[in-house]
């Protein structure tokens, strides 16, 4: 008699939020964060924490249909006690990747990680 094969664990599942309106911060949040943590509710509300005196938010679009801009992303992982770091060819961590071309990086730390600023060394 011979044994059925074992079966195969299967692979994590990633989380992945299609594009809706012009919503691409929040789904870009949720996706990197793999959960639905954030909503164009969540959103507006940190446009009117960034800017609450203006009758034109400048974070996101006059239409209200989202266009959110990078200071509600930052402040959205700031509150989860995460920071969005911007990266050039200037830093030394990641040389050899951005050296081989045109490239962005999304990195996302601890407000820890970022204030001991240890993301700069490979070591």
């Amino acid at each position: 008699m011979s044994q059925a094969p074992e079966a195969q664990p299967s692979p994590p599942s990633v989380y992945h939020e299609r594009q809706r309106l012009e919503l691409c911060a929040v789904h870009a949040l949720n996706n990197v964060l793999q959960q639905q943590l954030f909503s164009q509710e969540a959103a507006d509300e940190i446009c009117k924490r960034l800017a609450p005196d203006s009758r034109l938010n400048p974070h996101r679009s006059l239409l209200g249909t989202g266009n959110y801009d990078v200071n509600v992303i930052m402040a959205a992982l700031q509150g989860l006690g995460l920071a969005a770091v911007w990266w050039d060819r200037r830093r030394a961590f990641l040389a050899a990747a951005l050296a081989q071309g045109l490239c962005e990086v999304l990195l996302v730390v601890t407000k820890e990680v970022e204030e001991a600023g240890c993301w700069l060394h490979t070591s």
